[in-house]
């Protein structure tokens, strides 16, 4: 039987698959146990293999290229719409089955165990934060009920909470002194962790080409380059075009419509949350910083001066991803004056 496409519901012991014959149409319902499945793939002919993009997908999409087939990965969200009625194991593969065969569909990147590592470790550094910013959180409250009103910011803090833990004449009662001393050594240990995972994420950018050069875009820096070069996965061409990498950000406007009319609403925060994040937070700091936000003949100038402050700054967003899609698409270095340089033969002719 020949196979071009199989669907593969993946799960932690029993995995499902769903192949159709090209010629008779023959439909073909496989149940494998885990380890049966490489097993099994092994003995096939080079086949197209679609999965849903979820825990573990990666993992089984590399040792799948092993075996010499080819691998996509698609959206929960694009595979939902085609179970047709009850769901269970079949009826998944059967939709991503479905759903690979849809001409427009769109995929996820399939990315290297290093990438997926550096992933890692921002996930484990956003872990670290949170945990640090609810014992500081708890901390400022505790004292703040005895009285003791601390600044905002864990690094300043520490010294001014660990001085009223320290002074005798405080209102903190002394039963409690000992585990708000512990909390302050939490805060400063988490400290510690967050940092050694910057310098491992550090390390890696310098290991990295397509890293160091979308690191030259202003508001770029090491949590964004390598989180995005990370997500695009092995080849910047899983997305078509600058502004399909914006759109699986979530950093195009919503669209509604109906007898021709389109109307645009605000962006649909679709796609990877936290690279969004790390490229507005990144699109802030120029706005801050740079002089260009309050030059008017500048581009991001006169964007500042009709549009409020976060709009400009989802725009501008909007444009370093488009940026970064281009750099990793065409290998190119980042030149500010880029298209001042390409506008000015036109002018001069």
């Amino acid at each position: 039987m020949k196979r071009t496409t199989i669907g593969l519901d993946i799960a932690k012991h029993i995995f499902q698959s769903h192949a159709v014959d090209a010629e008779s149409g023959e439909v073909t319902r496989t149940k494998l146990k885990r380890a049966d499945v490489l097993s099994h793939f092994a003995q096939l002919q080079p086949s197209l293999i679609v999965m849903e993009a979820c825990g573990s997908a990666q993992h089984w999409a590399r040792e799948f290229v092993k075996l010499g087939h080819k691998v996509k990965l698609i959206g929960a969200q694009f595979v939902r719409p085609f179970v047709k009625t009850n769901k269970n194991d079949a009826a998944d593969a059967q939709a991503i089955w479905t759903a690979a065969q849809q001409p427009e569909m769109r995929f996820v990147a399939v990315k290297t165990e290093e990438q997926q590592a550096v992933l890692a470790l921002h996930a484990v550094r956003e872990r670290l934060k949170k945990n640090r910013t609810a014992a500081v959180n708890q901390i400022h409250g505790l004292l703040g009920e005895f009285g003791v009103a601390l600044p905002k910011g864990w690094r300043g803090m520490l010294p001014k909470a660990a001085a009223a833990l320290d002074d005798a004449t405080s209102s903190v009662p002394a039963l409690l002194r000992p585990q708000l001393r512990k909390q302050l050594e939490e805060v400063r240990q988490v400290t510690v962790q967050i940092e050694g995972v910057e310098r491992q994420i550090a390390s890696w950018l310098r290991r990295q080409g397509d890293c160091e050069r979308i690191a030259a875009i202003p508001g770029v820096g090491l949590l964004t380059a390598t989180a995005a070069v990370a997500t695009v996965g092995e080849t910047a061409t899983t997305f078509r075009s600058g502004r399909q990498f914006a759109a699986y950000l979530g950093l195009v406007p919503r669209q509604t419509g109906t007898g021709g009319r389109v109307q645009l609403h605000g962006i649909s925060k679709r796609g990877d949350s936290y690279l969004r994040m790390l490229l507005i937070q990144g699109a802030k700091s120029v706005l801050v910083s740079s002089k260009a936000s309050k030059g008017p003949n500048t581009w991001l100038g006169r964007l500042t001066q009709r549009r409020p402050h976060n709009v400009a700054c989802v725009a501008l967003a909007n444009k370093m991803a488009r940026q970064i899609w281009a750099l990793l698409a065409h290998q190119a270095k980042y030149e500010p004056n880029h298209g001042l340089t390409a506008a000015a033969p036109a002018a001069a002719a």
